[in-house]
């Protein structure tokens, strides 16, 4: 019994536990390519993509708010905010550890800083009082080993009663991305944009609308002899792909 990921042209792509993902990030990172700044951009780029498709005709005028952490989910959102940012959108960036981001989240952060986007406190978020129109979520991703604690678990709440949809990056943060099980409060998301490859935890009922992005890891990755994924490539000509889930 588990769960089946297809495609709207029925194909089937492969899904990963936690573990198989960090080995795929491994191989692609040490082996095969593209690198952990390229994956990031790739991540950020379709998520900012995803956002304005969303949106629709009013994504220029729309509030949106961007909740990071400081790991590689993290630093995907802070890409996104970038990507938006870069076009005049009203966007908020909020990082739940700012003294702690890892390296290329920091310099996905030094980016952000030369656009007209604004970086906010968790303070100056919980006073805001202008209506959003979307939250991106990018605060945990596969990472998560416990229950949302401290900074995250703030922010996470606040989501959650903010009267607006949510776009988690990956997984919403909260849920574990094998099992799908939540050991403490977790995002409730309308939409996921999923990395790469569906994760066997991506229960529709936690995640909402499933929708697949590249990141540009090649085929050959997968088929890594610490791998030997069944995998076809499922874009197309798109980067960005519905994904339906069948329990069987």
């Amino acid at each position: 019994m588990g769960l089946k990921f297809f495609t709207n042209m029925g194909l089937e792509v492969p899904a990963v536990t936690t573990e198989q993902m960090i080995e795929v990030d491994r191989v692609a990172i040490e082996e095969t390519g593209p690198n952990l700044f390229q994956m990031m951009e790739n991540a950020g780029r379709n998520l900012a993509l995803q956002a304005i498709t969303i949106l629709g005709n009013q994504w220029q005028q729309a509030n949106i708010i961007i909740l990071a952490g400081s790991g590689g989910n993290g630093g995907g959102g802070i890409c996104a905010a970038r990507h938006l940012a870069n076009r005049s959108t009203n966007i908020k960036l909020c990082l739940s550890s700012s003294e702690h981001l890892k390296q290329v989240p920091a310099w996905q952060q030094q980016i952000f800083q030369s656009t007209a986007g604004q970086e906010i406190s968790m303070a100056e978020l919980l006073a805001t009082d202008e209506p959003i129109d979307l939250i991106l979520d990018a605060l945990i991703g596969y990472s998560l080993r416990a229950a949302p604690q401290g900074n995250a678990l703030d922010l996470i709440n606040w989501a959650n009663t903010a009267d607006a949809p949510i776009l988690s990056l990956d997984i919403p943060s909260g849920v574990d991305s094998t099992t799908g099980d939540t050991p403490g409060e977790f995002i409730h998301a309308k939409w996921t944009m999923t990395l790469a490859l569906p994760k066997t935890g991506l229960l529709p009922e936690k995640t909402g609308e499933l929708i697949l992005a590249d990141i540009g890891i090649p085929a050959g990755a997968y088929a890594w002899n610490t791998l030997q994924l069944d995998y076809v490539p499922p874009f197309g000509d798109c980067y960005r792909i519905p994904l339906t889930v069948r329990d069987t």
